[in-house]
């Protein structure tokens, strides 16, 4: 068994030639492969955002982070659930790749989660039986039978294990059970969990579509496992041949992971609803609405005179700085094209940290600025929240000269044009906090 061990976006030589297997996997675990102008040949191995792991044939491929793998779980556990994150730390060892860290992760959630006996509840069934148990379907009676009176089709409701947030937890059970993982004491631990759900159904679900489960304070303790049940659902496939798993992978896309903290974040830092915070929210850069657009972060408030909710914010997360031979400045494009469909004086624009300085760049003839800031993601979760707390001042700068051109625009005259004066004033507010 061979593994090959990468780094996101560093690039690696690949001395001697690659067979189907190995440049599959490579494939799949999305790294770029092209050959060295070296004449002894061979290939430049350049890995994307997604880390984690695949395995292909006698080839298993190793994608870590380059930030720290326990600060990564930290932004992953912390976007699930806020407020209760600090409880669910977990030791990892300075080697453990993401998929180890993970499945540690998972098995402790899981094991504290089924600790009192599996969740039950109630689950709607359908069937044809002798006797009659819950509501008769007449209609499926009639055009099943004929006028026969037995079997009778009938619906009832069902108290079982085999429930939704059981069937999830099994099913990310057996999906790190056909991974290879380095580490024995982890394999082992995946695999104590496999009889306590001998009674559940494997769920079978398409990929990214894992159910999105609402809880309840009588389920409410199960929510750290199955969120992150969800999360290898949506980030694992297995691959079939004659009944036998031939390929296993999980990879994340840290694009994703960095979003969503900070739209999590920054919406617990600001204190607003989900109607006032929203992720990825649709605006129109056309009057025709056929350029449609949505941003990460947006803020939105009701308008004036009584108009409906507009955005008072808007703002894009970049975990990778974009700036490739005939793409440079393209994020800059982008969060202007935002900041115009929105009809809003400025946004902000949010780096991992070293992918950008702090910048404030002020677009000519659009009378637009754009604030480019970053967020240190290699200091401990305090660290981190601490930065995240000091861009929400940001967030809320701009907020405010929104506010400012909304008072501007309740001045207008009959000539519905900006007071040349108070707009020059709006954007000469500085954005230092």
């Amino acid at each position: 068994m061979q593994r090959l061990e990468l780094r996101e976006y560093e690039d690696r030589i690949w001395p001697g030639p690659l067979s189907r297997d190995q440049m599959e996997a490579l494939n799949k675990a999305r790294v770029d492969v092209s050959p060295t102008i070296d004449p002894a040949g061979g290939y430049r191995l350049r890995p994307s955002s997604y880390v984690g792991a695949v395995n292909v044939g006698d080839l298993s491929v190793i994608v870590r982070p380059k930030i720290p793998v326990d600060r990564v779980m930290f932004l992953m556990t912390y976007a699930m659930d806020p407020r209760h994150w600090r409880d669910e730390s977990i030791d990892l060892a300075p080697d453990d790749d993401i998929l180890e860290a993970v499945a540690l992760a998972f098995v402790h959630r899981t094991q504290r989660a089924v600790r009192r006996g599996l969740l039950r509840g109630y689950r709607r069934e359908e069937d044809a039986l002798n006797t009659v148990r819950g509501q008769i379907r007449f209609a499926d009676q009639i055009g099943r039978r004929y006028g026969l009176p037995l079997p009778i089709e009938v619906a009832y409701d069902e108290y079982t294990e085999d429930i939704e947030q059981n069937r999830l937890l099994k099913t990310a059970v057996h999906r790190l059970s056909h991974t290879r993982m380095r580490s024995a004491a982890v394999r082992q631990e995946v695999r104590r969990l496999r009889p306590v759900f001998g009674m559940v159904q494997l769920g079978s679900y398409a990929p990214g579509a894992a159910p999105e489960i609402r809880y309840t304070r009588l389920d409410e303790h199960y929510r750290p496992a199955v969120e992150l049940a969800r999360l290898i659902i949506e980030n694992s496939s297995l691959e079939l041949f004659g009944g036998n798993v031939t390929g296993a992978s999980f990879l994340i896309d840290m694009n994703v992971v960095f979003e969503r903290f900070l739209y999590v974040a920054l919406g617990e830092t600001l204190g607003l609803s989900s109607d006032q915070w929203q992720h990825q929210a649709r605006l129109e850069l056309d009057e025709g609405g056929s350029i449609n657009m949505e941003p990460d972060l947006s803020w939105w408030a009701a308008g004036y005179a009584g108009s409906g909710p507009r955005p008072r914010f808007v703002g894009d997360a970049k975990y990778k700085k974009l700036d490739a031979p005939g793409f440079r400045h393209a994020n800059i494009y982008q969060m202007l094209a935002y900041c115009i469909a929105a009809d809003l004086p400025s946004g902000l624009l949010i780096y991992a940290a070293g992918e950008d300085e702090h910048a404030t760049y002020r677009i000519n003839h659009a009378d637009k600025v754009i604030e480019v800031a970053t967020l240190n993601l290699t200091g401990t979760p305090e660290d981190i929240l601490g930065e995240v707390d000091r861009l929400a001042e940001h967030v809320r700068a701009h907020a405010h000269l929104a506010a400012l051109g909304e008072e501007s625009h309740r001045k207008i005259g009959s000539e519905g044009r900006w007071p040349e004066r108070g707009k020059r004033h709006i954007l000469d507010i500085s954005l230092q906090t």
